[in-house]
């Protein structure tokens, strides 16, 4: 049975503290839904109702987009071990960029990771947790991080900036994504 919070509990944070998956959905008031798979050591919980996370650079940028469109953002996380549930988070959210007040505080939480776009800051304004016993389960040996994404971006070639602007300042419904702006 689903059990609805107002704020992140102690319980939903220690759970949210050992997933390696996150996932991030997203809509504009008209277009197409995302629905965005994360991992790495990325998430943080700021206090019971504000987390973080930080965006790397990839092949679109829908959900920066989507926030400065209508701000709603839903966290997904579920467990692949032993104990099944799936926690999520709702609520409003927004894009860090480098140059805005909060981006050395935020970016100081994280591991330091090659292509860092920005950082997504949610105000969390209900959680929920239910079973997810139909979430299959798999072991430590079974998933691990992949270093596709690390080594993309630390090759010497690889220019972070450029890419931004050629492939996100604009979402796939042509929606700004506001990553120019900070730049």
């Amino acid at each position: 049975m689903s059990k609805f919070f107002d704020e992140i509990t102690p319980e939903i944070k220690s759970f949210i503290e050992n997933q390696k998956i996150f996932f991030v959905a997203t809509a504009p008031r008209e277009g197409h839904i995302n629905l965005s798979p994360k991992g790495m050591d990325t998430f943080r919980v700021l206090d019971s109702h504000r987390a973080i996370y930080l965006d790397l650079t990839g092949s679109g940028n829908e959900t920066a987009a989507h926030l400065l469109d209508n701000g709603r953002i839903t966290i997904m996380f579920c467990s692949f071990d032993k104990a099944a549930m799936i926690v999520r988070l709702y609520g409003t959210g927004r894009a860090i960029h480098p140059g805005d007040p909060e981006w050395d505080n935020y970016l100081a939480k994280f591991p330091s990771e090659p292509g860092v776009r920005q950082i997504m800051e949610i105000s969390v304004t209900r959680t929920m947790n239910s079973c997810g016993y139909a979430v299959p389960r798999m072991s430590e040996e079974g998933i691990e991080e992949r270093e596709t994404l690390r080594k993309y971006w630390e090759k010497d070639r690889a220019d972070p900036e450029k890419y931004q602007l050629k492939h996100n300042t604009h979402s796939i419904d042509g929606l700004p994504t506001g990553i120019t702006s900070a730049k």
